[in-house]
């Protein structure tokens, strides 16, 4: 028998007996590093302390909200307590597994159908840990966002490994997505399609269309997914997103409402259609759907009070005070305490007292927002910049611009200058615009001339750290990606190659292709890399 002592398992299902019963099976096959979770909560309580080789879920978690084991897998991919190599089995009846087998683009490491003896266990164990053995590599260097050595590493595993060589190519295809590679992805999916008809390799094509802007071909694409498969939730989020941007809100919200109407409980795809449903300015649907998600999050590990303060905006535009102060109250009952926590209250409360007539008291609370915003790693992007656009409006530019010049500066809020443009724009307050501009520009002439200082002075790496952060908030300036990819080759050139700061210099040659393709430093950059490379 193969050893499996060193294996950690956490045992998910609300049934007792199942529990003790799993738990003896594993202990048949040498498996003593065991732990329990009788719901969804207690299970990634104990997944937000440690890590755990291998997870047993059962499909019907008996939860009141409706959550089940596909919904929970999904929650802890997305907030990142399992990692890619976990390995987790679904436990499941025959009726459940014909229905859910094929409708989720995130699928478990494997289903084992109930019952079953401790053969089969021991024959799915088996294969999972055999599965995972061959992909760690890959799931290592992409976990350690070394992506070019991961995309090295799926094709060596799939030619050791040819059972797995799909898997790989799925990996790999990720990996060229988030490089920015979309035309390598692309092609990659198809070349999977031409094999087989998989749902995830169809939704990645769908979404490598959306990343080039090709929205007509992205419904088409999600519209066969779906027609193959009804029950492809992903394919409605996509659809919904396209037919945003495509100016299409009624689209959109119609995508959701067919998903919600078949997977009612996926709290992220409620606020989704909450926001539609806002932004197309049915507030009626808004509030009904924003009350759904305040309800069915009230009792999650993943409850965002981000989520009252949607609810509370709709219930202040509909001119219901009474209703506004009821979901402000419950937010100071139910939240967990903390900065984003404290910044949503305050918000709400201003825009509750801004509806009472209270102007005094509303800048107060927004400037208590603005303050805890500051100090809260968790809160979106959308909320900042809805707390800037209040700001504004209210004549405290101040704050607002505050806010606005850090999410345009923060690469990870996903907020451009050309946002924070619209923001202006938006509130009437053009001329601040020009002003914020106007010292980015003044920002970024004195991280270059620092930068040409440090590399002066023969401290070449302090000169890419400088030039990183310029480029970060230009990421399409051409100059400043020029500048930086010349730095990065000078280190080397002096030092010798270096993987990691290659890799980047690559990305860096690629996007400057993008934003100038007939810069004329390129070339020479390009022919350099190539140089440099060669020697390695």
């Amino acid at each position: 028998m193969q050893e499996y002592s060193d294996l950690s398992v956490l045992v998910i299902d609300p049934n007792q007996h199942m529990r003790s019963g799993l738990h003896n099976m594993l202990g048949q096959l040498g498996i003593t590093r065991i732990e329990h979770g009788a719901s969804a909560g207690t299970a990634i309580r104990h997944l937000e302390k440690k890590a755990f080789d291998l997870v047993f879920c059962e499909y019907d978690l008996g939860n009141e909200h409706g959550q089940d084991g596909q919904q929970l897998l999904e929650d802890l991919r997305h907030h990142q307590l399992i990692s890619a190599s976990t390995i987790f089995i679904m436990l499941t009846t025959e009726g459940v597994y014909s229905k859910v087998v094929s409708a989720a683009e995130l699928t478990p490491t494997d289903y084992i159908l109930k019952p079953f003896t401790v053969d089969v266990l021991a024959q799915r164990i088996a294969r999972a840990v055999d599965r995972r053995s061959a992909l760690l590599p890959v799931h290592q260097m992409i976990e350690r966002n070394r992506l070019r050595e991961a995309i090295l590493s799926s094709e060596i595993a799939a030619a050791a490994n040819p059972r797995y060589a799909t898997e790989c190519a799925r990996l790999r295809a990720e990996a060229h997505s988030v490089l920015g590679e979309v035309p390598q992805a692309e092609a990659l999916y198809r070349e999977i399609l031409e094999t087989r008809p998989l749902g995830w390799a169809q939704l990645g094509l769908a979404r490598c269309q959306f990343q080039q802007g090709q929205f007509a071909e992205t419904l088409d694409t999600l519209q066969h997914l779906i027609d193959d498969n009804p029950k492809y939730m992903a394919a409605y989020d996509l659809m919904a997103r396209t037919q945003q941007a495509l100016g299409q809100p009624e689209e959109a919200r119609a995508a959701l409402e067919a998903a919600v109407s078949i997977s009612p409980h996926m709290v992220r795809r409620l606020r989704h259609l909450g926001q539609v449903a806002f932004e197309a300015g049915d507030l009626e649907a808004a509030e009904k759907t924003f009350k759904q998600v305040v309800a069915k999050s009230k009792y999650s590990e993943f409850r965002d009070p981000e989520d009252h303060v949607s609810l509370v905006r709709t219930l202040v535009r509909r001119g219901d005070a009474t209703g506004a102060a009821n979901a402000l109250r419950e937010l100071d009952r139910s939240a967990r305490s903390g900065p984003a926590t404290d910044a949503c209250k305050a918000f709400s409360a201003a825009l509750v007292q801004e509806m009472t007539g209270n102007g005094a008291a509303m800048h107060a609370e927004l400037a208590n927002a603005v303050r805890a915003a500051g100090e809260a790693s968790t809160l979106s992007s959308a909320l900042k910049l809805g707390l800037a656009e209040r700001c504004l409006q209210q004549g405290m530019d101040e704050q607002g611009m505050h806010l606005l010049d850090a999410l345009a500066g923060d690469p990870a809020s996903g907020i451009s200058d050309a946002d924070a443009a619209a923001v202006y724009q938006r509130t009437g307050r053009a001329e601040l615009a020009q002003s914020q501009g106007d010292s980015v520009e003044r920002y970024l002439d004195g991280l270059v001339r620092q930068a040409a200082a440090r590399s002066g002075q023969g401290d070449q790496r302090g000169a890419i750290e400088v030039l990183q952060v310029a480029v970060r908030r230009r990421p399409e300036n051409a100059n400043l990606i020029s500048a930086l990819a010349s730095a990065m080759l000078r280190l080397m050139g002096d030092s010798g190659w270096e993987a990691a700061l290659g890799e980047q210099c690559a990305a860096l040659l690629i996007r400057m292709r993008k934003a100038d393709p007939h810069h004329p430093m390129l070339a020479a950059l390009s022919s350099q890399y190539v140089t440099l490379r060669g020697k390695q």
